[in-house]
């Protein structure tokens, strides 16, 4: 849980780097929320017709920029810029970026900060 409040306080900050832990935790998390709220939404009955509720697109709004910011940091750690996100948008790209965030970090700093993993230890 830890990890999922660190990305919440840093949730404009898109530079430096997150770990490989960090990430994966806050997007777990994310999705263990989405679902409880999602849930919640049907059992109280505002779940409209086909829709995913309220309350859960209310949250999935709420943690954009968060989600994005970790992201960015995450392709940051593994030495590159945040603009490979645009891979998203090209066919099968989703699986290249994928790649990238399950990469280990680079080993030592890069332009975009000290390893994190050396300063946790």
């Amino acid at each position: 849980m830890k990890y999922y409040i660190k990305a919440l306080k840093n949730y404009a900050n898109f530079s430096g780097r997150a770990r490989r832990k960090e990430y994966w935790l806050f997007t777990l998390y994310n999705i263990i929320i989405y679902v409880a709220l999602v849930i919640l939404g049907t059992m109280v009955g505002f779940l409209p017709e086909g829709g995913e509720g309220v309350f859960g697109s209310l949250y999935m709004v709420g943690v954009l920029i968060p989600a994005l910011a970790v992201f960015v940091r995450r392709l940051h750690d593994t030495g590159r810029s945040g603009w490979w996100f645009l891979l998203n948008f090209v066919p099968f790209g989703v699986i290249v970026v994928f790649v990238f965030l399950v990469e280990d970090s680079n080993p030592d700093s890069n332009k975009f900060g000290k390893n994190p993993k050396r300063s946790v230890a």
